[in-house]
């Protein structure tokens, strides 16, 4: 029995994996498979840090095969133009467009301060029309008097309050 169910999903395994691999053929056309990838997949993904896709950019077309023959003989018989097209063929991008600025973080700076200001328009909200008000132990002559009750009674006098108090000058220890 487990021998069975063993086998089976074996047998799915590799149903799944073989369309893995057709899938993966059918998405990259007739470009070339030409090294590992960063993950192991033939994707073309321009990264700084990865400088080798899997597959070529652009898929085999008639011209580009005809530079690639050229390519195998001397380089200095071929034009600037057909250097930059055979790398064009196998590169979208070449490091400094890579890692030009894209000015990307204008609209993450932007997005932040909307939200930020978003923020402070609700708080002035919920305070304006939903927190009550202050308690009247919170003005400050209420806090002053109860500093001097505090002081009065000798509230922790070790390390607290009252022990930065000069009971004999009536004002706070220097």
């Amino acid at each position: 029995m487990a021998n069975r169910l063993l086998s089976l999903s074996l047998r799915g395994i590799q149903r799944i994996q073989k369309a893995g691999v057709h899938g993966s053929r059918s998405r990259i056309g007739n470009r070339e498979v030409v090294g590992y990838g960063f993950n192991g997949e033939p994707n073309y993904v321009d990264r700084p840090d990865f400088p080798l896709p899997a597959i070529r950019f652009k898929e085999n077309t008639p011209d580009i095969q005809a530079l690639r023959e050229k390519e195998k003989g001397d380089w200095k018989k071929l034009t600037m133009e057909e250097k930059k097209a055979l790398y064009r063929a196998s590169f979208c991008q070449t490091f400094a467009e890579m890692k030009a600025p894209t000015g990307e973080w204008k609209s993450v700076v932007g997005l932040a301060l909307f939200f930020v200001s978003f923020a402070m328009w609700g708080y002035m909200g919920l305070k304006l029309f939903v927190y009550k008000p202050l308690p009247e132990s919170f003005t400050e002559e209420r806090k002053q008097a109860q500093l001097q009750r505090m002081i009065d009674i000798g509230v922790n006098p070790v390390d607290g309050v009252a022990s930065k108090w000069d009971y004999e000058k009536n004002a706070w220890k220097e």
